[in-house]
């Protein structure tokens, strides 16, 4: 019969209604195969019947020592991680590791004064951490719990375990396709560099490792051509999505002097290009030649579809995990990229 009365219902409660200890109790919800299947269903009847919901998470984790979950700390807000194609690969490739462990996954967004409070009080086992500014709080917050963690997108000089790519390579890969097309007029398309006008100035104002790289990449084979990379223009946008490529691309479009190549520092920032050009009849790749990055499925859809630089989003999450829990000695992993060159991309006009 279920109690009435206002005393919390306890492990000891059920074990004293159901005549046994409290660790035959306990086993029945934490260890089932130490019981008779008999003996645990009337254990866990009597617990329903008394109103026990069995132990309490914390105190079991406690006890334990493992929570059975890890932390992703993304540099977006979930609004925007859930909607970004890049990021929700990425995020595919940490559960599906997960899942294959049988761990939970809790999240830490970005979210103004309170995400540093999470990082501190989140019972898990370890941190992800991806891609946030190089002075990202956060960081040091996870580095001071104590628990493993795996940087995903920073510079190895940061220490740790650090999965990423080639995004210097990747970029310069990109920029020599246009070079080697001849074209020696370019744009930039790029998040988070407020203020910055040119290649030099974005240098300064980039404050996460893939910008940094990639404008490293792209300078370099500019510079190789022939061409000043740091007086190369630079659009900002407000963040990562493709509404605010439109507008950033805009401001290159308008110039008296317009460039016959943009590269966008993502896949959804190059497709805000494609729609700014075709806003104002500027035909591509006919009077403008444009590569993204991250070869996201969009890219192959667009019209036209667009020349990129593929990296292994999925992987870059799964490989995460493994990092985190299986390696100790291992310092990081660097996966492979792809200059995927489609009809975006043409002779300089």
């Amino acid at each position: 019969m279920r109690r009435r009365d206002s005393n919390p219902v306890t492990l000891a409660t059920v074990a004293a209604a159901t005549g046994v200890s409290r660790m035959t109790v306990s086993n029945a919800y934490n260890r089932p195969d130490q019981l008779s299947p008999a003996l645990r269903e009337r254990i866990l009847a009597s617990a329903r019947d008394l109103g026990y919901g069995g132990p309490d998470p914390i105190a079991r984790t406690l006890s334990r020592g493992k929570t059975g979950s890890i932390g992703l700390v993304s540099e977006q807000p979930l609004t925007q991680a859930f909607t970004d194609p890049a990021g929700v690969q990425l995020l595919h490739g940490v559960a599906e590791g997960c899942e294959q462990r049988g761990l939970g996954l809790w999240l830490v967004p970005q979210a103004p004064g309170g995400d540093t409070a999470l990082v501190r009080s989140a019972l898990v086992d370890g941190f992800i951490l991806y891609c946030t500014r190089s002075d990202d709080p956060r960081v040091a917050a996870a580095r001071k719990r104590g628990l493993p963690h795996v940087l995903i997108d920073y510079s190895r000089d940061r220490g740790g375990r650090v999965v990423g790519i080639d995004d210097t390579g990747g970029a310069r890969a990109a920029a020599q396709h246009l070079v080697d097309l001849g074209h020696r007029s370019f744009g930039i398309v790029m998040p988070y560099v407020a203020g910055a006008s040119t290649i030099a100035d974005a240098h300064g104002a980039a404050g996460r490792h893939v910008a940094a790289a990639r404008l490293a990449g792209w300078s370099r084979a500019i510079g190789d051509a022939g061409a000043d990379p740091n007086a190369v223009p630079v659009a900002g946008s407000d963040d990562g999505s493709r509404r605010a490529g439109h507008r950033a691309a805009g401001r290159l479009l308008d110039r008296a002097e317009r460039p016959t190549a943009i590269l966008a520092l993502s896949d959804l920032l190059a497709l805000g290009v494609l729609d700014a050009a075709a806003e104002r009849g500027i035909t591509v790749p006919d009077r403008l030649s444009v590569v993204g990055f991250d070869d996201i499925p969009e890219a192959a859809l667009a019209t036209p579809p667009l020349t990129t630089v593929k990296q292994p989003h999925r992987r870059k999450g799964s490989e995460a995990v493994r990092l985190l829990l299986d390696s100790d000695d291992e310092s990081g992993v660097e996966l492979p990229v792809e200059l995927v060159v489609r009809a975006s991309t043409a002779p300089a006009p």
